[in-house]
């Protein structure tokens, strides 16, 4: 198994990406145009053997922006929260499951998508698109979506 651990800084905080090669779509994700699969995902905070709570701002919306925002079981927030991203590579990490699904983490590691804009778009009848970083929902102050062009 290809391990890799990676740290990227979105929204004024650092994350802890580790990648183990890419497993299948999520149930949501499985059937959408340019779906790659999922990764482990751990945000800079993380806190090692807690299972975490958390609900996602869009759901599986490659063309939105999202927010993954930290909850109690409850779906009270509690401070904790990081947007969508880019990867190095040009893929979206679009966070899942549901919008406003309260979900845990075990190990405050979740497992979002991963999305080929290019690919996405073309599924949505457009020619061409990419991974942009944009201005977050809040509390996420930066986050990232597809954009298609004609």
């Amino acid at each position: 198994m290809n391990h890799m651990i990676k740290l990227i800084f979105i929204s004024g905080i650092t994350l802890l990406v580790a990648a183990c090669s890419h497993h299948a779509p999520s149930p949501g994700a499985m059937h959408m145009s340019g779906a790659e699969g999922t990764f482990a995902f751990m945000p800079g905070d993380w806190q090692k053997d807690q299972k975490t709570w958390w609900k996602d701002s869009d759901g599986i919306k490659p063309g939105v922006a999202g927010c993954h925002i930290g909850t109690n079981e409850n779906g009270e927030r509690n401070g904790r929260f990081f947007g969508e991203a880019c990867l190095e590579n040009g893929l979206l990490v679009e966070s899942n499951p549901e919008a406003d699904r309260v979900h845990s983490h075990s190990n405050d590691t979740g497992h979002p998508d991963t999305f080929n804009c290019h690919t996405w778009c073309i599924g949505e009848g457009r020619a061409t698109g990419q991974c942009v970083a944009v201005k977050g929902p809040a509390p996420c102050a930066t986050s990232a979506r597809c954009e298609c062009k004609s």
